[in-house]
């Protein structure tokens, strides 16, 4: 079986001088290995094609055979590091909490420790008839949701 470590150390040279990272990679036992990379202006196919021709040349089929795909972390996928977390400041995001609560907000900050989602909600305001629509700001732990996807925009 082919070893995640290597095929890992081999990504990281490739984007070494490059403005991707690497999100996630997966070896299955039966040498399936799916490269997921991201970069935040978007991924392109030539880079991804690019990407797998570096990975063949490092790897051996004659000693191991193995399937090889490579691409981009996925619109509309959870997040699974916190570089993409960062990339999305300012975007408006979806998360479900682990208490099983859907939110939608912009995602407003995000470092090694957790983010903050800033949502709009109908508060009551004092001296005012009918509740009115104010930002709510909520913290939140990688640990405390379930998932946080980009939300997606065809307007």
């Amino acid at each position: 079986m082919i070893d995640k470590n290597t095929v890992k150390s081999i990504v990281d040279e490739w984007i070494a001088d490059k403005e991707y990272f690497l999100v996630d990679i997966n070896v299955s036992t039966q040498n399936e290995i799916v490269v997921e990379i991201d970069h935040k202006d978007g991924v392109w196919i030539d880079d991804c094609c690019d990407l797998s021709r570096f990975i063949e040349d490092r790897l051996n089929r004659d000693i191991e055979d193995y399937e090889l795909e490579v691409g981009s972390a996925g619109i509309g996928q959870p997040f699974k590091i916190t570089q993409q977390y960062v990339n999305n400041i300012g975007n408006a995001v979806e998360l479900l909490t682990n208490d099983g609560k859907k939110m939608k907000g912009t995602l407003t900050h995000a470092d090694e420790q957790g983010f903050t989602v800033t949502c709009q909600e109908k508060m009551k305001v004092e001296g005012s008839k009918r509740p009115k629509l104010s930002d709510v700001e909520y913290a939140f732990g990688y640990g405390d949701v379930k998932w946080v996807k980009a939300c997606i925009d065809f307007k």
